[in-house]
């Protein structure tokens, strides 16, 4: 079986519209020379159980490794306070099929 790594953040309240906003302005080039789909981002939800979320993100790597590797970058972890310092939020990798 082919396993892929899916990253998946939700946003569960937000702190400080600017830090967040200088977070989306400066989080596309952390994914440079990373092979990522984003399957999500914010789009329109339906909570089903549990407690209410702001938003979501989804993205797939090809693999744990990869998820990670991009994660613990220095370019991501760079632009990540600003996320840290805008929003709460829940982040994990999750592996699944392909």
């Amino acid at each position: 079986l082919m396993m892929e790594a899916f990253v998946v953040f939700t946003r569960e309240d937000t702190t400080d519209v600017d830090e967040l906003a200088a977070y989306s302005a400066r989080v596309g080039p952390s994914f440079d020379g990373h092979d990522v789909t984003f399957l999500a981002a914010y789009g329109a939800m339906e909570n089903l159980e549990g407690s209410p979320i702001e938003g979501a993100v989804i993205l797939r790597f090809p693999t744990m490794q990869a998820a990670h590797d991009w994660y613990h970058s220095p370019a991501y972890q760079a632009v990540a306070a600003h996320r840290f310092a805008g929003a709460r939020y829940r982040g994990f990798i999750v592996e699944g099929l392909r």
